[in-house]
C-alpha cells in the first residue's frame, strides 16, 4: 500500500472512531462526515440514526436542515452576480432595495454597502443576540429559523425600523445580513430567492438537493437537542439557549415544509453533505471555472481582520466564513487562511486550501455538532493523519 492510500485509510479509520464515540455517549444523534483531500473523497461517513424513535439509520445522501450553512450558497451567488457584472460590492444596498435605510442610535442613516453584508460588518444583529424585549423582539424580526407567517419583504422592513449597532464597516457582529443580500438577488434576478438559486447556482453545478422548501414527503433529518448525555427530539416550537447561555434562538423544523414562509438566504434551505461539499470544492480550487479565480480568492480573503474578532481570537471573517488570521492563538492545526463556518441545526466545515482539504460535517444535534467538542475532534483527527 502506497503512503496516499495509508493517509486516506487513516483518515477514514480516524473519523471512524471520533463519530462512532460521539454517538456511543450520545453526544450526537446521527450524521454525515465528508474529507476530501486533493480533491478525492477520502473519508465518508454516515453514522447514529436520521430518526432515533424509529432507528432509521443516516445515510450518506440524507437531507438536512442548513441553517447557517444557507450562508455560503447564498453569497456565491452574489459573487458570481459580482462577476458577471451585475453587481458592484461597494455600491449601497438601497440602489435595490430603496426602503432599506436602518439608522444609528443618533438618528445617522449611513450607506450600507454589499461588502459590508457579505462581511457582517453592516450594524445589523440577529435576534437572538439582543437583549429580551429589545428592539428585534418587539419589531417581531425574524431571525429565518422559527415560522414567522411573514415575507422577505416585511422582515427586512422591520429590521431597517431598528437601529444599527455600529457604523458600517467599524466593527463586526453575526447578522441578517445574507437575508438582505437574498432580497437583492430576488432584484436582480427578478424572481424569487429560490427560483434565483437554482438559476445561479444548483442547475450549474449540478446540486440537486437544495432547496428552501420540500414537500412533506421528504424526510428530513429529525433534528435533536443535545444536553447531559440525552438527546431529545426538537418539538416544532422550540427556544434553545446556548450552552454559554446568550440569547435562546426560536426554531420551528416544520419551517421547511412551508412553502409559504419567506426564503432565508442566511438560515432557510435543506441540502445534503455531498452537495455542501461539491459547492466548497469549487471554492478551494480557484472557482473551478464557474467563478473567475479573483472572485473565488476574496471569499478565502480576510476582509475583516483578527482585531475585529470574527470568530474569537486569531479569526478574521471573509464573504463565506471565519478565516484563519493566527492559529497559534486558537491552537488549531489548520493552516492560515482556512475558512469556516457551521450550522445552528448541528453542522460544520472547513476549506484548507494549504491543506488542499475540504471537510463538511452535518449532524442533527444541536448544539454537540455545531458548538460542542465534535468538531474539533473530527478536526484533530483528520490532521493527525495527514502530517
Amino acid at each position: 500500500m502506497g503512503r496516499q492510500n495509508r493517509i486516506d485509510s487513516d483518515v477514514a479509520q480516524k473519523v471512524r472512531a471520533v463519530v462512532s464515540c460521539a454517538q456511543m455517549e450520545r453526544r450526537i444523534a446521527g450524521g454525515v462526515v465528508l474529507v476530501a483531500k486533493d480533491g478525492e473523497l477520502v473519508a465518508e461517513e454516515a453514522f447514529g440514526f436520521e430518526n432515533l424513535r424509529l432507528a432509521v439509520p443516516m445515510k450518506t445522501s440524507q437531507c438536512f436542515r442548513l441553517a447557517s450553512v444557507t450562508k455560503p450558497i447564498v453569497s456565491l451567488a452574489v459573487i458570481r452576480l459580482v462577476d458577471c457584472g451585475e453587481l458592484d460590492l461597494y455600491e449601497p444596498v438601497t440602489r435595490w432595495l430603496p426602503y432599506f435605510r436602518p439608522s444609528l442610535a443618533t438618528g445617522n442613516v449611513p450607506g450600507i454597502t454589499l461588502h459590508h453584508l457579505l462581511t457582517h460588518s453592516s450594524g445589523l444583529s440577529y435576534g437572538f443576540q439582543e437583549v429580551a424585549g429589545g428592539q428585534y423582539e418587539t419589531l417581531g424580526v425574524s431571525d429565518g429559523l422559527d415560522q414567522s407567517g411573514i415575507s422577505l419583504e416585511e422582515n427586512l422592513r422591520r429590521l431597517s425600523s431598528a437601529h444599527l449597532q455600529f457604523e458600517p464597516g467599524t466593527a463586526w457582529r453575526y447578522s441578517l445580513a445574507i437575508d438582505v443580500l437574498g432580497a437583492v438577488i430576488e432584484k436582480v434576478i427578478g424572481a424569487e430567492l429560490p427560483v434565483a438559486i437554482e438559476e445561479l447556482v444548483s442547475r450549474p453545478l449540478g446540486l440537486q438537493s437544495l432547496a428552501f422548501a420540500v414537500s412533506t414527503d421528504t424526510a428530513l433529518a429529525v433534528p435533536y437537542v443535545d444536553g447531559a448525555g440525552a438527546l431529545d427530539e426538537m418539538p416544532d416550537f422550540a427556544e434553545v439557549t446556548p450552552p454559554d447561555g446568550n440569547g435562546a434562538i426560536r426554531f420551528s423544523p416544520n419551517r421547511a415544509y412551508l412553502a409559504d414562509e419567506f426564503p432565508s438566504g442566511g438560515a432557510g434551505m435543506v441540502g445534503t453533505a455531498p452537495d455542501v461539499l461539491r459547492l466548497l470544492e469549487v471554492l478551494r480550487k480557484d472557482g473551478g471555472g464557474f467563478i473567475s479565480s479573483q472572485r473565488a480568492r476574496t471569499m478565502f480573503h480576510p476582509h475583516v481582520g483578527a482585531d475585529l474578532r470574527g470568530q474569537g481570537d486569531g479569526w478574521g471573517y471573509g464573504y463565506m466564513g471565519a478565516v484563519l488570521v493566527d492559529p497559534s492563538v486558537m491552537d488549531t492545526p489548520q493552516s492560515v487562511g482556512t475558512v469556516e463556518w457551521g450550522g445552528v441545526y448541528g453542522h460544520n466545515w472547513f476549506v484548507d486550501r494549504t491543506s488542499a482539504l475540504t471537510v463538511v460535517s452535518l449532524t442533527n444535534t444541536t448544539w454537540e455538532g455545531v458548538g460542542g467538542s465534535f468538531p474539533q475532534e473530527v478536526r484533530n483527527a483528520i490532521y493527525a493523519s495527514i502530517r
